[in-house]
Parts: structure tokens; C-alpha cells; sequence
């Protein structure tokens, strides 16, 4: 009887590669084993972490607050916060914590940190944590657990699943400067957006984050918890004040965030305030102008003053100087014809005029010589006064010696005679 024929069934290897290429791979590989990244446990503790040195202490004490897993060489904040555990975070945000005893620390090179902090009461009841959060680059932050010692403690609230905020609208800045603000006060916006809930669940008293940056820096984020409810479905218009520091001037960038991500950015372009140049320009100006005066005051009160007149100022003897030149004078009378009734002319009458009673200068005197002789005293100069007016002779009596009817008489009328 001959049986069924037996099935060959071939059984596959995989293939090893033979023993020398197999070395020479891993000779290749092992010195790149190091830069692999790790995983597991390993990648876990890489994140940033903060241990407490106690987990309990009263207001006035101090805690101390150690680091690792942060980023090598960044500026970290340490702050005591009320309403707030490990799972969920700060509930209130940043208006939660004790911000005026909070303390900033630079991680070293492997990213790792130690301060102490001071304990004081949180705004916020407790459960309390110990938050530890990047300030500048890239987001990361870290809880621990702290109790602050008498400070009251309240549950906190019921958590809120199922909504997600999402910006409708776009995001404008609204307001202006004003003088103060040209003068260096700080320059404030109102940052006003629409968000609609796109989740399953209400979302109550929404904490956004709003970060300013100048220029390519990175933005410093601030938290603004905008109370009411938004149910899903429906949507809420949302003002957030922005303030900068006093004098800042130059382009911003304003971020609005949510959840950990940037819902959007808006920019704000900054005047400079030309208000405090012009400030100092005139403090430059004006005080130098008062130091001077002030100055010159002082100097005129020190100054010694005189006390006696100076002297009259004499005349010193020298030459007689020359005396002017007399005026020529007008002549001392005028002459006018006489006529006769008849119309011939008569004798002529000679009137004195003004000039003739103004006195003649005196001469000016000589010094006398020394070796001289002493002359006769010289005529007298004084001015002769004028002869008083004749009244002329009447017509019948002849004013000269001459024969009247001699024809060579100039007063002789000629007549004629008959024939």
C-alpha cells in the first residue's frame, strides 16, 4: 500500500552577514553612540523641575527653591502663588502670586539654579506652589507644593472641560497718547478682540496672556483674567489693558495668548517723546543763564564801591590864545539925496545906522617885554559917536558960501529968462 506523498515544506533564514562586515559596522557606530537622543526615563528628566529644601514655612521665613532641566543661561522667576497645585497650574494667574516678594535667578551652564526665597502670604488662598517660569525665549515653567503656615486654605474651583476659545475678529489697539505722554509718562493701549467658544463646555473667567516685545527681543508676557462666561457656541468681546514702561519709544509687537498658544499679534508703533528733550534742552540753556546772573549779582555786591569825588580837573597855564578876528563892520551911516519941494535935488543927509552903537572889541592884551622902554600911552580907540542929523536948510537960505546965481552952483535952479 503506498502512502501519500510527504509534503516538502522549506524553511527560511534570515540572512547574517558575515562575521568581518559585521565588526567593521559596529567599529563604525560606536563613536556616534553618545549623540543618539535618549529615551525613556532619561528624556524625562530633562524637563525643568524645582525642589523646595522644606515644604513648610511662616510668613517672614525663607525657602530655598533648586533647579534642573532648564535652559542653560536663562532668566527664571521664582514667586509663592495661591490657588494653584502641580496638575492645573495657577488658577488665578499671575494676580494669584505674591509678586512684590518674588525673585529672578539665571540658570548656570547645565541648566540647573539655587535661591532662596522669601516666604509671604499669597492674594490668593491656599493650596499654594512655588512657580518657577522662564522670562525671556521660549515658554517653560514648573510647580512644587508649599504651604505658607496660617494662611487660609479653600478648594479650588470645579474644572472646566470642553471649551476652546478662538479668535473671530481681528485684534486692534485703541486709545492715544496724550501730553503727559509726550513728556515720558508711560504709553497704555486697550488691546480689544472678539473670541468665540468652539468647544463642547463653558468656558468662565478666561485667564489670556498678553506679551509686549520691542523690536526682536522676546516678548514679556503678563496674564489678564477676563471675567464672565462664554457658553458654547457664543462669542465676547474682550478689552485687556497694555501698558509699557515710561519713556519706552520705537516699534512694539502686542501677543495675545490662550491655552499656551498665540492667538494673534498686533504692532504699536511708539513716538519718541520729544517733550523731555526739549526738557532738557532749555534746563541747559536756562540754568547757565541763572548761574550767570546769580554771578554777576555776587560780583556787584563784593565790588568796593568809591568814596571821595575825584577832583576837578584844572586848566594848565600856556599861551593866551590869539583872539578872533573882528567882523568887518557896515558902514556907520547911509547917505540920502535931500530933494527940494520943487523936485530938484538938494543936500544930501547922512543917517547913522545900528551898527554904529555896537561897541568895538577891546584888543587883546600884549605881555610886556623886559627890555623895552616904556612908550607914550596911545590915542584912545574908543569909537567916535555919530553926529547928531542937521536939519536940512530951507529952500530960500543957500547952503554954501557960492554965489546963488552963479551957474557953477549945484543948488542954483536954472530958469530960464525972457527975451
Amino acid at each position: 500500500m503506498r502512502g501519500k506523498p510527504r509534503s516538502t515544506v522549506k524553511a527560511t533564514t534570515p540572512a547574517v552577514l558575515p562575521s568581518p562586515l559585521l565588526f567593521l559596522f559596529l567599529t563604525l557606530l560606536l563613536p556616534f553612540l553618545p549623540l543618539l537622543p535618549a529615551a525613556g526615563p532619561a528624556a524625562a528628566a530633562d524637563r525643568p523641575a524645582v525642589t523646595l529644601s522644606t515644604a513648610q514655612a511662616g510668613t517672614g521665613g525663607s525657602v530655598t527653591v533648586n533647579g534642573s532641566g532648564w535652559r542653560p543661561r536663562t532668566l527664571v522667576m521664582l514667586l509663592i502663588c495661591g490657588q494653584a497645585t502641580p496638575a492645573r497650574g495657577v488658577v488665578g494667574g499671575t494676580n494669584s502670586c505674591a509678586n512684590a516678594d518674588g525673585r529672578a535667578v539665571t540658570t548656570d551652564a547645565e541648566g540647573r539654579f539655587s535661591r532662596p526665597l522669601p516666604v509671604a502670604d499669597p492674594p490668593a488662598p491656599c493650596p499654594c506652589v512655588v512657580h518657577a517660569a522662564t522670562a525671556t525665549g521660549a515658554k517653560a515653567q514648573a510647580d512644587a507644593v508649599f504651604q505658607v503656615a496660617g494662611h487660609p486654605v479653600r478648594p479650588l474651583p470645579a474644572a472646566t472641560t470642553g471649551g476652546r476659545l478662538s479668535v473671530l475678529t481681528d485684534t486692534r489697539l485703541e486709545g492715544s497718547g496724550g501730553l503727559l505722554t509726550w513728556f515720558g509718562a508711560p504709553p497704555s493701549r486697550t488691546l480689544v478682540f472678539t473670541v468665540g467658544n468652539v468647544g463642547t463646555g463653558p468656558v468662565e473667567n478666561p485667564v489670556f496672556r498678553v506679551g509686549t516685545a520691542h523690536g526682536v527681543f522676546a516678548p514679556q508676557w503678563d496674564e489678564r483674567q477676563w471675567h464672565g462666561t462664554i457658553r458654547p457656541g457664543g462669542k465676547a468681546r474682550v478689552e485687556l489693558p497694555v501698558e509699557l514702561a515710561a519713556g519706552a519709544h520705537g516699534d512694539y509687537t502686542v501677543s495675545l495668548g490662550y491655552g499656551g498658544k498665540v492667538l494673534a499679534e498686533q504692532p504699536w508703533g511708539v513716538g519718541r517723546p520729544w517733550g523731555v528733550t526739549l526738557f532738557w534742552i532749555l534746563l541747559c540753556l536756562v540754568v547757565p543763564a541763572a548761574l550767570f546772573r546769580i554771578g554777576m549779582a555776587v560780583v556787584d555786591r563784593v565790588r568796593p564801591r568809591p568814596t571821595a569825588r575825584r577832583p576837578a580837573r584844572t586848566r594848565r597855564p600856556g599861551r593866551l590864545r590869539p583872539a578872533p578876528e573882528p567882523e568887518p563892520s557896515a558902514p556907520s551911516h547911509a547917505s540920502l539925496p535931500w530933494f527940494t519941494p520943487d523936485g530938484a535935488p538938494g543936500a544930501t543927509v547922512r543917517i547913522p545906522t545900528p551898527h554904529d552903537a555896537r561897541p568895538t572889541p577891546p584888543a587883546p592884551p600884549t605881555p610886556p617885554a623886559a627890555s623895552a622902554p616904556p612908550t607914550a600911552p596911545a590915542a584912545s580907540t574908543a569909537p567916535v559917536p555919530p553926529s547928531a542929523p542937521t536939519r536940512p536948510p530951507t529952500p530960500t537960505q543957500p547952503t554954501s558960501s557960492t554965489n546963488p546965481t552963479s551957474p557953477t552952483s549945484p543948488t542954483t535952479p536954472h530958469r530960464k529968462g525972457s527975451t
